[in-house]
């Protein structure tokens, strides 16, 4: 039971050179692959595999964009920088917006899993080290799956990997939407907030609501609580001594401290107290200066970039856990 929370400041040392690795593989990439079709939509995923390292471990990334957005292309410089330091990457679409609406992501992102394991010797991978990565509403799926992937089975059993276990040692949560009131609540705050300062401006022009937990999950808080607790990866950090691995999985936490869309403590705070509590193994990793929206950037040519800064402790907590 552990919490190591890591502040910038005190690592700069290790940040000098953001690859903590002295792994460089050679980088093979193989792009839009079909891992299932849901919905009558097509999804798909990019691999980036270490060039002749035979049984890697794996790391399934998956997108933010509130749900709504975004392209398994937010990882087209993580997944080369983690397959030259050893890990295939497997980064992976689903559907958005309505046709995305909970819990057909959830249930898109589970699919690309049982894919990824399901094809292991295939993709000369070792499906004993499987690990998830997410950023923002990717970091939701992330973290829903490694608690609760067993809930979500309903509508896509026809896959041809849907038998096969999820199963993962870590997850990689960037700046992760773990408690989806907490958000929905951030959110009303901020709306009311604009409310009030364009009736100081007299900017009377309506404008629409944009709760995105709301929006995913198809009804308020008021309409239907239990759905806002169940989607909710908080509320699946809890010990269960029934299920003998799923407490063993290992939780790091990214987040910058000036963030304003994914209110800092009350998620990745909040979510790495929960997870603690629980028994579970978490580190949380805060950039002070980084607020949200920077997985997507570039980031190994500039050292002070937020994700240079991210690399080496995801790279140490990668190694000591797959």
């Amino acid at each position: 039971m552990r919490l190591l929370l890591l502040l910038v400041p005190a690592l700069a040392t290790l940040l000098a050179n953001p690859c903590a690795s002295a792994a460089n593989y050679k980088v093979t990439m193989k792009s839009a692959i079909p891992y299932a079709e849901h919905g009558g939509v097509r999804l798909v995923g990019d691999l980036y595999l270490p060039a002749g390292r035979g049984k890697a471990p794996v790391v399934v990334a998956f997108h933010g964009g509130a749900w709504r957005s975004g392209s398994r292309a937010f990882y087209r410089y993580w997944g080369p920088f983690l397959a030259r330091n050893g890990y295939a990457v497997f980064t992976a679409d689903y559907r958005l917006g309505k046709p995305g609406r909970y819990p057909a992501a959830v249930e898109d992102a589970k699919a690309a899993v049982e894919f990824v394991r399901a094809r292991a010797d295939e993709f000369q991978i070792d499906v004993e080290r499987i690990g998830l990565m997410g950023d923002s509403a990717g970091g939701h799926l992330a973290a829903l799956l490694a608690l609760a992937a067993d809930r979500f089975t309903a509508t896509h059993g026809d896959d041809a990997d849907a038998t096969i276990p999820v199963n993962v040692k870590a997850v990689v949560g960037f700046y992760g939407i773990y408690d989806m009131l907490a958000q929905w609540n951030h959110d009303t705050l901020a709306e009311q907030n604009q409310e009030i300062v364009a009736q100081r401006n007299r900017d009377f022009i309506p404008r629409p609501r944009d709760s995105i937990t709301q929006q995913f999950l198809g009804a308020s808080p008021a309409q239907n609580p239990r759905l806002y607790s169940e989607s909710s990866p908080i509320s699946h950090a809890t010990a269960d001594g029934q299920i003998a691995d799923r407490n063993k999985v290992r939780f790091l936490l990214i987040n910058g401290a000036r963030d304003e869309l994914v209110e800092p403590e009350s998620q990745s705070g909040a979510f790495a107290a929960a997870l603690t509590n629980a028994g579970f193994s978490v580190q949380r990793f805060v950039i002070p200066e980084a607020g949200h929206f920077w997985v997507s950037d570039p980031f190994e040519k500039d050292p002070q970039s937020f994700g240079a800064m991210a690399a080496t402790p995801l790279l140490r907590f990668l190694d000591a856990s797959l």
